[in-house]
């Protein structure tokens, strides 16, 4: 395969499709070609901003948080391939992404990297004074993330501290302070991401074993299923207890029906080994982000 080609898991279609081979190597990098990454950093935001109360009043908060997401996730992936390119060259679904194939050098990717950050300074600029102070705090947890499958079987937790620390952005620039709901939103999000980026990792496991990277899937090994089924469990108790503290009532519970049907239907029809079957199921989680905003949205605009 050469530099130019994307990797088996790419969505890799319309406009990335049709720039020139350099740029192109850039926006794969960035992974512009995938565009369900942006889309699970950015959901948790949103839904503190809706549960919160702010979706209609705030709105273009919500479209900051989208281009924020963009630029960040698409820093982070930059960071995580210039740490794990070595890794990245041994293994068959990451070999041909830019800086492990030698399509875009080491330095290219830092220019790039700080180019995206500064578009991410420009959302940041947007937000109020504990939201900015929370959202830089992130920065911390987000270098370390890609050390973490080499000290830990659980690197899928610490991606689930970061995944979801636009909830903890979102709510401050709403609410102003730190409350319940607030925690328990965020636990929530981090069992949802320790759930599906299991079932992302299943791909790799093979991989994985041979070259000494630890992930959640190999640590449950035959048990994934009842693992990320106990993982989406408790992402949903932890939602609900959410609903129930903004909105006393069993009908906001309801809210949280849809959500618990998709998550449910992702566990029983997972196939272990079909790699097809778990990036399907990884990326329905698109539908799944847009099902919970929508109770968040529904529970935080009827108090």
């Amino acid at each position: 395969m050469n530099a130019t080609e994307i990797v088996p898991d790419s969505e890799h279609r319309g406009l990335v499709g049709r720039l020139p081979a350099r740029l192109r190597n850039y926006a794969l990098l960035a992974r512009f070609d995938r565009p369900i990454g942006w889309w699970l950093l950015f959901w948790p935001g949103a839904w503190a901003v809706a549960l919160a109360g702010g979706a209609v009043a705030r709105w273009p908060l919500i479209l900051w948080l989208l281009a924020g997401a963009i630029a960040m996730r698409g820093a982070g992936c930059v960071y995580n391939d210039i740490v794990d390119r070595d890794l990245d060259r041994q293994v068959e679904r990451t070999r041909a992404r830019p800086v492990a194939s030698g399509a875009v050098s080491v330095k290219a990717a830092w220019g790039w990297l700080l180019i995206l950050c500064l578009i991410g300074l420009v959302v940041w600029l947007q937000l109020g004074t504990l939201a900015k102070i929370v959202a830089i705090a992130s920065l911390a947890p987000v270098a370390a993330y890609p050390f973490m499958k080499r000290i830990t079987w659980w690197p899928q937790a610490w991606l689930g501290l970061v995944f979801s620390w636009a909830a903890l952005v979102g709510w401050t620039e709403i609410a102003g302070s730190m409350h319940w709901p607030l925690w328990l939103l965020y636990a929530g999000s981090i069992c949802w991401v320790i759930g599906y980026d299991t079932i992302y990792a299943l791909q790799d496991r093979e991989d994985d074993a041979l070259i000494g990277v630890r992930s959640s899937a190999r640590r449950m090994g035959a048990h994934v299923r009842g693992g990320v089924s106990l993982f989406y469990l408790g992402a949903l108790t932890c939602w609900g207890g959410a609903f129930w503290l903004v909105r006393p009532d069993p009908l906001a519970l309801v809210a949280l029906l849809p959500m618990a049907v998709h998550l449910a239907w992702q566990v029983t029809t997972l196939t272990m080994d079909d790699g097809g079957s778990a990036l399907d199921r990884f990326r329905s989680n698109r539908f799944a982000g847009l099902l919970m905003f929508a109770a968040c949205f529904v529970v935080g605009t009827t108090l």
